[in-house]
């Protein structure tokens, strides 16, 4: 075990001595990354090339009996602990400085019972995993709209996607999970099973645990859908967001629609000479019969006149891929978001004003609009903090070089300032950057108290801290 190089591991003030790494390497089926692995640096990567920190050791887990190890490993001697599922976070909240970092990447399993509907699915697995195996019946789990995002992580923030509006949130086709609390016990959680618990993991983050399986009630959908982009001219926007905005009073829920502004890539159906220019993107999905979303959708491509419609039949799990080039792993993110309770006349101009001064390419607004089935489930039934129907706002500034770190984290922090008045207040805590700890009670609203109580039962010393922290708090 010498090559792990453990003097960086520590708990408090005295190095963790290499026979107590040597015993943990003996239950485990898994592997243990010190600083002087061959492997180190890459495990230590993740998505957001801001985050550049050094762990004391990498426990890379292959089964729920190796997170049991882990657990107990760490809490023994008081480590620092973060938890690695897809590594997508923004926060970065999935590696940590001189501590241990549980790493779940290689717990990639998806089980698909057909016949029931049903998804067992490991922490590890990305959503391009759980969509290869679950569309292969034609069926799927509301998720995300970037395939490298780990399931884990984007399930315990609540999860939402092209197809929330029909089925609900991820959570809410979430049945159980099974979970190593910070005692190192693996319990099973449901709504028959440690009820407070299945609640406060339905948007709650990584602060209850460590899941190490969800099962997830499946839905019909696809193998294709409608979907693809129509894009505006940026001298259109103001307009262009208003006949949005009053299209999607009366949409189904079968449709998604949301909008991106940002400098036009080079996508093979724009002309070269929009190549670089700001435009307004509305991006659509109806995952309903295909034919049925001609008609659904035809409001939203009548607005204005585009400058490309490619919306047409496609492949789901294609679809659900698109963006990735654009969210490629490796370049410095910064993101600032909030809750919008409405897309209002004052709203859109603060947001078309940010888009005339973006800092570079990479950098856009997107606009979300959640609502449909996940706006009819009551706000007390999980832990997710905005059940009504409305709009999530994501300032994402991307760029490739630390000369450029002043610019587009100013300009994303002056926006995010701009839009607080037009905001609720509530925000999806996947979207929050690191350096928003103060924000977190704000964040869940009125189900932040219920949440610190469940804390403390299931983690009062705050073991589990390297996320958007609850911290714990009797009742």
């Amino acid at each position: 075990m010498n090559d792990l190089g453990l003097s960086t591991l520590e708990s408090g003030k005295k190095n963790i001595s290499a026979s107590a790494v040597e015993a943990l390497a003996a239950q485990m089926r898994g592997s243990l990354i010190g600083e002087k692995h061959a492997s180190y640096d890459e495990a230590r990567s993740i998505w957001n090339g801001m985050i550049d920190r050094r762990p004391g050791l990498i426990i890379r887990c292959a089964d729920a009996h190796d997170v049991v190890n882990a657990v107990r490993f760490a809490r023994g001697d008081g480590l620092l602990v973060s938890v690695r599922g897809g590594g997508h976070n923004i926060a970065g909240s999935a590696v940590c400085d001189g501590g241990v970092v549980i790493d779940l990447s290689q717990m990639k399993s998806v089980q698909v019972d057909a016949a029931a509907k049903l998804a067992r699915i490991e922490p590890g697995a990305t959503l391009a995993d759980v969509d290869r195996e679950t569309q292969a019946f034609g069926l799927a789990v509301p998720t995300g709209i970037n395939s490298t995002t780990g399931i884990a992580g984007l399930t315990l923030g609540g999860g939402f996607g092209w197809i929330t509006r029909k089925f609900g949130l991820t959570i809410d086709n979430l049945l159980s999970a099974d979970v190593v609390t910070a005692d190192g016990e693996l319990v099973h959680a449901s709504e028959a099973e440690h009820p407070d618990l299945f609640w406060a993991l339905r948007g709650g983050g990584g602060n209850f645990g460590i899941v190490t399986a969800f099962e997830f009630q499946l839905n019909k959908v696809g193998p294709d859908v409608l979907a693809g982009l129509v894009v505006h001219p940026f001298a259109d926007a103001e307009a262009v967001l208003k006949e949005y905005r009053a299209a999607l009073e009366t949409a189904p829920d079968e449709l998604t629609c949301w909008t991106v502004m940002r400098q036009a890539p080079p996508l093979p159906f724009l002309s070269a000479e929009w190549h670089g220019k700001e435009v307004l993107i509305l991006a659509m999905c109806y995952c309903g019969a295909v034919q049925d979303g001609e008609q659904a959708t035809k409001r939203l491509r009548s607005i204005g006149k585009p400058i490309a419609d490619v919306v047409g039949p496609a492949p789901f799990a294609g679809w659900q891929q698109a963006f990735d080039p654009l969210l490629a792993p490796g370049a410095r993110n910064y993101w600032k978001s909030h809750d919008l309770a409405e897309l209002s006349d004052a709203s859109i101009k603060v947001l078309t004003e940010a888009v005339r001064n973006l800092p570079g390419p990479e950098c856009e607004i997107f606009t979300a609009h959640v609502g449909g089935a996940a706006g009819r489930v009551p706000l007390e039934a999980t832990a997710f903090p905005q059940r009504n129907s409305h709009f999530v706002m994501n300032v994402h500034a991307r760029w490739q070089t630390p000369e450029m770190d002043k610019a587009c984290i100013g300009w994303a922090r002056g926006l995010y300032d701009a839009m607080r008045p037009h905001a609720t207040g509530t925000a999806y805590i996947n979207f929050m950057p690191g350096d928003e700890v103060d924000r977190v009670e704000e964040a869940y609203g009125s189900n932040y108290k219920r949440l610190a109580a469940i804390k403390h039962r299931y983690d009062p010393q705050n073991l589990f801290r390297m996320n958007q922290n609850v911290k714990p708090k009797a009742s």
